[in-house]
């Protein structure tokens, strides 16, 4: 064999060792690379599934705070009714309790601005007296209210029991014991609130029983003296009949 074809065998042997070996770096590159991508996905599944399983849990413990608080909420309004529940009850208990004592031993108190000494058994009277005449038995009502005045003359229901019971006479027709019990009223109560309304009865009274003088002047007095009042309303529209 030449020089010439020796040297070119070892070149072609070179180059064919040199292409293999290109070869195998190439493959192995791109198992390099295959590998790395794949590592990369499951890196970022095993990410995704773990943010999903978190994300799980904490929707979980979300949902059982809302449940607990929701659990705590209804127990918190429970225990706000049972509450309210125990004070009513202690409310209704002692003003129970209150009402049975003052049927026993005597009690102060104010009644319309009016203060006193109520006895035991005195509201009980005043109240029957006053179902007797919102119950139309004018009578007994009547008979009721001068009963009462006579029996508790100090009384804090006092111009209450003159009031009604004036109101009880007009009712029937006895104005002539109406007109004395409200001037009565008037003159020992000349502030007491029901004092406008007493002296619309009392002018209606006067009217009633022919003295249409005396009528037009206690109108007039009410007009003068209450003109802001329901019971000023009504004596500028009955001052005409005392012409």
């Amino acid at each position: 064999m030449s020089k010439l074809e020796h040297s070119f065998k070892q070149t072609l042997s070179g180059a064919f060792c040199l292409s293999a070996t290109l070869v195998c770096l190439t493959a192995s590159s791109s198992a390099w690379a295959l590998f790395s991508d794949d590592e990369a996905r499951k890196a970022i599944l095993d990410l995704r599934k773990s943010l999903a399983t978190t994300q799980l849990e904490l929707q979980n413990q979300i949902e059982k705070l809302k449940a607990d608080n929701a659990e705590l909420r209804g127990k918190v309004e429970s225990l706000e009714k049972q509450g309210e529940d125990i004070n009513n009850s202690q409310k209704t208990y002692y003003q129970d309790l209150d009402t049975r004592l003052g049927n026993f031993e005597p009690r102060t108190i104010t009644i319309e601005g009016v203060s006193g000494t109520v006895q035991p058994g005195e509201k009980k009277a005043y109240d029957d007296a006053l179902k007797a005449f919102q119950a139309g038995n004018l009578k007994k009502a009547d008979e009721s209210f001068t009963a009462f005045a006579g029996k508790y003359s100090q009384s804090p229901y006092l111009p209450l029991a003159l009031y009604w019971g004036a109101n009880s006479k007009y009712a029937n027709k006895n104005y002539a014991a109406a007109i004395s019990q409200l001037q009565t009223l008037i003159k020992k109560y000349p502030n007491h609130p029901r004092i406008p309304a007493a002296m619309v009865t009392l002018g209606n009274s006067q009217l009633e029983s022919g003295n249409k003088a005396a009528a037009k002047k206690t109108f007039s007095d009410i007009i003068a003296k209450y003109p802001d009042t329901e019971a000023a309303k009504d004596a500028q529209q009955l001052l005409p009949a005392t012409k």
